[in-house]
């Protein structure tokens, strides 16, 4: 009977499903056509029943320790389930594949997936049980490192007895800048151990190493046809801020070319490399620079992109962009202006199209409005202007003088202080409006004039009142003495 049960397990765990990085888990399930049970609880169950099975029966269940190991990626890869339920059964699943009969999974796992050759990362392994644990004496070899050129290492790795951390020195290993695949084999060193260990075998992971990209011969110039008899050609440091000027016709063309190699001195060919001319009007174009064995090279023949530029004639923004996952000094960088003359643009040509808008710009401050209602008219002479206002200070000139000749009547000035007053600010006030009127005539305007002049009046009305009252009690007192 017991056999007949280690066989029906051996037939179930042939139906588990599995994904491409090596995670197995049971499909979901419906129990008497309506509870459903979902991958975790139904994994859940099938890890239950068979740990538990296991502990009561003698002998070894003939399961493949990758589906144990499947197993165990699958719940520690589900982060934390939507349910307390799918919880539960996350942390009882992974506590009975921690301590079980058949096989107690170990883990591989690397702390950083990115290695610097600039600053000398070593790369860390750490090989642990489900739960994080020490795992027992293990033995970590690289037995491979495939990158783009196929090469082929075989290595092993130093263990730190005091971290549990297995350390690979990359750096004598002359590994350059790249995506590599490390696979990975783990052996217990204490053959003898009671607990039997699963790692599924070979591990395969991925790493990207980075490193500084040497760039170094670069060039930019204007030709005048294929052969290359250059005009003028200019050196360029792709690495700093240097600014070219350049200037071309349609019949020229635009050539750039660089180089770029590994730290090892090898060839290297990134992922982005862009050529982007912007015009003034803000239409942009963008060119893949091409590599060809240690070069990469761009030729720009404006003849054959007229159309393209839409015959705008006008300055263009040199820009290069070198981009690359395991380039540590990627660059966007100007490499200054071209003038470029095109010529007019036939009936038919196609139109650059519209920039588009930006939604916030009519929230900004807009354009002063100036508004004039009428041309002004020409005026005279500054010179006739004055020696017209000196003739009309004329009559009033003579009237002082008349006054000075004939003498002044103060006689009916009022004596008392008070009276006195008002008659002196009445004068003043007048003596005022005198001068809002030279003021109106040189400088001011009529509204304006005529705002000031309505203060005055009413002050004029009030000390004027109490100015001809007084006046006029004294004549009447005068009359009745």
């Amino acid at each position: 009977m017991i056999g007949v049960v280690k066989n029906d397990i051996v037939k179930l765990f042939g139906t588990i499903k599995s994904y491409d990085d090596g995670t197995f888990y049971f499909d979901e399930k419906y129990v008497d056509g309506s509870e459903y049970k979902g991958p975790i609880t139904t994994s859940a169950s099938v890890v239950r029943g068979v740990t538990s099975f296991a502990n009561v029966v003698s002998g070894k269940l003939n399961i493949p320790g990758e589906k144990i190991l499947g197993l165990a990626k699958f719940f520690l890869g589900i982060g934390l389930p939507g349910s307390g339920k799918d919880c539960i059964n996350q942390i009882e699943s992974l506590s009975l594949l921690e301590n079980n009969r058949i096989f107690v999974p170990l883990i591989l796992s690397l702390p950083s997936k990115v290695l610097s050759l600039t600053s000398k990362d070593q790369l860390k392994v750490e090989v642990t049980t489900v739960f994080g644990s020490a795992a027992p004496p293990l033995r970590v070899d690289l037995v491979q490192v495939l990158g783009s050129d196929s090469k082929v290492i075989t290595t092993d790795s130093k263990f730190d007895l005091d971290n549990n951390v297995h350390y690979l020195d990359i750096t004598p290993l002359k590994i350059d800048v790249g995506k590599y695949s490390l696979v990975f084999e783990i052996t217990l060193q204490d053959s003898e151990h009671e607990t039997v260990y699963t790692t599924g075998g070979r591990n395969t992971e991925s790493v990207v190493v980075t490193g500084l990209i040497k760039v170094d011969k670069a060039e930019i110039g204007i030709s005048e046809n294929d052969a290359g008899s250059a005009e003028s050609v200019e050196k360029l440091d792709l690495l700093k801020d240097t600014k070219v000027s350049l200037s071309a016709n349609h019949l020229q063309k635009l050539r750039l070319s660089f180089q770029l190699s590994t730290p090892l001195g090898r060839t290297f060919k990134p992922h982005q490399v862009f050529l982007k001319l912007k015009h003034e009007s803000k239409v942009e174009h963008l060119f893949v620079v091409p590599g060809s064995a240690r070069q990469f090279k761009i030729v720009l023949d404006f003849l054959g992109l007229v159309e393209k530029f839409y015959y705008l004639s006008g300055t263009y923004d040199l820009e290069l962009s070198v981009g690359d996952a395991s380039m540590e000094n990627s660059f966007l960088r100007a490499l200054g202006q071209l003038e470029l003359d095109l010529p007019e643009a036939p009936e038919k040509a196609p139109r650059p199209p519209a920039q588009a808008v930006d939604p916030l710009a009519k929230f900004r401050p807009q354009k002063e409005i100036e508004h004039i209602f009428r041309v002004p008219e020409k005026r005279p002479p500054q010179e006739v202007s004055l020696a017209f206002t000196g003739l009309t200070l004329l009559p009033f000139i003579g009237f002082l003088i008349g006054l000075m000749r004939l003498g002044v009547n103060l006689k009916n000035f009022p004596s008392l202080p008070g009276p006195a007053a008002f008659a002196s600010l009445f004068h003043a006030g007048i003596g005022a409006v005198l001068l809002l009127y030279v003021l109106f005539w040189v400088k001011l305007d009529l509204f304006t004039t005529l705002k000031y002049l309505s203060f005055l009046g009413v002050f004029l009305v009030f000390v004027g009142h109490r100015t001809l009252s007084h006046l006029s009690n004294t004549a009447a007192k005068q009359k009745t003495a």
